[in-house]
């Protein structure tokens, strides 16, 4: 038998379990589409027992296979989206559904938090408050669900509820904990003046797990967890990290400089910094597995979500199901500019954009869906842009090297090549890989004590796409999209500020657990 290292890479569209040989290879990936409930236009929740389900199904996918080709699991990592919140009470059950990170109930309290308290929390944390972060989330519920509070003995984030689903103990990383403005930088440690901003009881800091290093052992696989899973029972499993970082990671962006930029359901837009130095001024910073380094990054759920809202859409229309690929396809027919479109991607909002929506406009009786699939992707890729700048912007320096593009973006040569025009930077398409579950299943081949020289990257020149002729249409744009994003931010802001909290009853809102 040889030996491989599981990651399993949970986003808020499918978990995916992978597993890699020795030397970082990819040997197979199974994914399943995640559990997400869309209660109401602002509600995005999360059946927690259900995630657990499709986690142990793609998890005996996997181990099927490897125990057909004669590999065994020697560690197991667990990556999983950031924000959100994921309670559980004394026998480690779900409190209540999760909360999804593109939930935006709480903005009303994001709103109301005086401006001098949010510049002290990015001082502080290095993340603005937002409505999708656990403390801002804990604030709602302390508001309309504290009897969910009450019986709350565990705040977690994803992958630490699968970490505990496959270990039976509870436990935390730096990452996830930093990239949620839960800590001090300086002090890697709970920041209790969080909680103290935001009026909550100074008794949650205990229900915040204990923070251990990405890599570190935290458990081992469960008797029963193995006999669900096909997962060797005592199998090690590290702390693991969010997926911001896990897919940094797994593509080997780990110099300082080194910017990622990848295509998800959120945007996520990172680079390399020491932390040593003053956190960028940017909408979070998350600590890196090498305690000398940091992520700034700037992440918004306004990527591909925004092209599967859009196939979702005409599929409601078509006798057929449309997909988002055949979305691009026809997107591809139309020129750089998309005849006048322009589309600003706030389908579930933004952090930095109060009370965003998403926004359609130059709209003709002569356009049809394949202008407005490319005014989506377009918009999509403007919005990168803009957060690629102010990362720039913030005093992160950035590398003059081609930059790693992963995700939809990068599989996809027109959109590649769009990334590249409207940035105006040479892009390496990151392919062949699932790279979230590569840079956790690193860690935990790390935390095993493997040899993990090897996992290394090697850039590849041909892979790399440099900006073309579209440059100077695409830079017309932009400026276009930054007037139109700088006119509609106040008018959202507004909107933000007097509207009333529009929220379920508690009886609905709890009743997806069973």
């Amino acid at each position: 038998m040889n030996t491989c290292y599981v990651g399993v890479d949970i986003g808020l569209t499918a978990a995916k379990a992978a597993a890699f040989d020795p030397h970082g290879r990819e040997l197979r990936t199974f994914s399943a589409p995640n559990p997400r409930l869309a209660i109401s236009r602002d509600h995005q929740e999360i059946d927690m027992l259900a995630l657990r389900d499709v986690v142990v199904a793609v998890l005996r996918q996997l181990t099927t296979w490897l125990d057909a080709e004669g590999w065994v699991p020697a560690a197991v990592g667990v990556a999983g989206h950031g924000n959100g919140l994921y309670l559980l009470d004394d026998d480690l059950r779900p409190v209540r559904p999760a909360i999804a990170s593109t939930d935006s109930r709480a903005e009303h309290i994001v709103a109301r938090i005086p401006d001098a308290d949010v510049r002290r929390m990015q001082q502080i944390t290095g993340s603005v408050p937002w409505a999708g972060q656990p403390a801002v989330l804990l604030r709602w519920l302390h508001e309309h669900e504290p009897d969910a509070l009450e019986r709350t003995r565990w705040v977690l984030t994803c992958k630490d509820w699968i970490t505990t689903c496959l270990t039976g103990k509870v436990s935390a990383d730096f990452s996830d904990a930093s990239a949620c403005g839960l800590l001090s930088l300086a002090r890697r440690d709970y920041e209790p003046e969080v909680l103290a901003i935001l009026d909550l009881p100074a008794s949650l800091r205990e229900a915040f797990p204990e923070l251990a290093d990405s890599d570190a052992v935290v458990g081992e696989v469960t008797g029963s967890v193995a006999a669900l899973t096909g997962l060797p029972a005592g199998t090690p499993v590290v702390a693991g990290c969010m997926d911001c970082v896990a897919s940094p990671l797994g593509a080997g962006s780990v110099r300082p400089g080194d910017v990622t930029i990848i295509v998800g359901t959120w945007a996520i837009n990172s680079v390399v910094v020491p932390v040593d130095q003053q956190p960028p001024a940017v909408t979070l910073n998350a600590l890196l597995p090498d305690p000398t380094a940091m992520l700034a990054q700037e992440v918004a759920p306004t990527s591909a979500a925004a092209v599967e809202w859009f196939a979702s859409l005409m599929s409601s229309l078509a006798v057929d199901a449309v997909t988002p690929r055949q979305l691009l396809h026809a997107a591809a027919d139309v020129p750089a500019g998309a005849d006048g479109l322009l589309f600003l991607p706030f389908i579930h909002g933004a952090p930095e954009h109060l009370g965003a929506s998403g926004t359609l406009l130059g709209v003709k009786g002569s356009h049809g869906y394949r202008e407005i699939s490319r005014a989506v992707i377009e918009g999509v890729t403007q919005y990168h842009r803009v957060q690629v700048e102010k990362l720039r912007r913030s005093g992160a320096r950035v590398s003059e090297e081609p930059w790693t593009l992963a995700g939809g973006g990068a599989r996809n040569p027109v959109w590649a090549q769009m990334f590249a025009d409207v940035i105006g930077h040479p892009m390496r398409r990151q392919l062949g890989t699932e790279l979230g579950a590569r840079g956790v299943a690193w860690l935990a081949a790390r935390g095993h004590g493997a040899e993990v020289e090897g996992w290394r990257t090697n850039p590849d020149s041909a892979s790399v796409v440099q900006p073309g002729p579209d440059r100077d249409t695409y830079r017309s744009q932009g400026r276009r999209f930054d007037q139109t994003l700088s006119a509609l931010s106040g008018a959202w802001s507004a909107a933000a500020e007097h509207s009333p909290d529009a929220h379920l009853p508690v009886a609905v809102a709890t009743g997806a657990v069973s």
